[in-house]
């Protein structure tokens, strides 16, 4: 009886053993794969588009990924001395799950904004705007916004309902020669859209502005400002509708299709900008974790 028990207990231990290094060598692969991909991604992105800060996220957040284990080794074991070390570590990994948490939440509900389908009852499309290519020519970016809200256009005007009126909001970037409002309204026209139907937002210069000045074109055109639709890239559709709701529209975005190999890029972004827009609930939890992490060596 006695080995038997002792028997039990040994194999018992060895499928303890044996789950753990599965569960611990399963994570570590997919740390690592996860940072591999981002680098992966940056390089892509970098290749093919400008070379902005913005644009190197995914490069910058895979390289930090990858180095991160031995950076923290030597950061917390070897130069900060005890017992601030001790309260920097529980800070980083507090930090770390909460930042992690809020973007998964944050990437279901941007996924689930897209599921969107609006009625062909609409009278009023806005398409936000986005940079120019050579000063003056729809990107493919901006280009695939257009579409997607002359798609619908014609879905409703093919309806028999009454075509919505198209509102191009965009002004005129730095390194722009006519504003994104004028160059997306002379698109629209070039594909055989009626011009009286489609009018240029030409002032606004960013997406706050692009509301609150196409919502004062829906109200000189004696329409109620919560019976339109949106448009916009379908990474942006979430923080949008945000935008709209505090310029005191009730309606929401549809989301035009972006390449496969920006929208890594795009989504952290779209993350980054949501969290500089709540500063206040950033800081105060920043603040919680630092009590706590002080509190856990006491």
């Amino acid at each position: 009886m006695f080995f038997s028990i002792i028997s039990n207990s040994v194999a018992l231990h060895i499928v303890f053993l044996f789950l753990s290094l599965t569960i611990i060598i399963s994570l570590t692969i997919i740390y690592a794969l996860h940072a591999i991909l981002l680098i992966w991604n940056g390089i892509i992105v970098w290749r093919k588009e400008n070379h902005s800060l913005s644009n190197l996220l995914t490069l910058i957040i895979g390289i930090l990924l990858l180095i991160y284990p031995l950076l923290s080794f030597v950061f917390f074991h070897k130069i900060i001395p005890k017992p601030y070390n001790v309260i920097l570590e529980h800070f980083t990994e507090l930090s770390s799950f909460y930042v992690i948490s809020v973007f998964i939440i944050f990437s279901i509900s941007l996924w689930i904004c897209n599921f969107y389908h609006p009625k062909l009852d609409k009278k009023f499309i806005i398409i936000l705007g986005a940079g120019l290519l050579n000063g003056s020519e729809v990107s493919p970016l901006l280009k695939s916004r257009i579409d997607k809200a002359i798609k619908f256009y014609n879905n409703q005007k093919n309806s028999g309902v009454k075509a919505p009126l198209i509102i191009c909001s965009g002004g005129m970037g730095i390194d722009e020669t006519i504003p994104e409002g004028i160059a997306m309204k002379n698109y629209i026209i070039e594909q055989g859209i009626n011009k009286l139907d489609v009018i240029a937002e030409d002032k606004s210069k960013n997406t706050s502005q692009n509301f609150l000045l196409s919502k004062k074109i829906v109200e000189s055109h004696n329409l109620n400002p919560d019976r339109g639709i949106f448009v916009s890239s379908n990474y942006h559709i979430f923080r949008a509708t945000s935008y709209a709701k505090n310029a005191g529209m009730d309606i929401n975005g549809i989301g035009s299709k972006t390449s496969g190999f920006f929208l890594p890029n795009a989504v952290i972004r779209e993350f980054i900008a949501i969290l500089m827009n709540h500063k206040k609930v950033a800081l105060l939890i920043i603040l919680i974790f630092i009590i706590i992490s002080i509190l856990s060596i006491l």
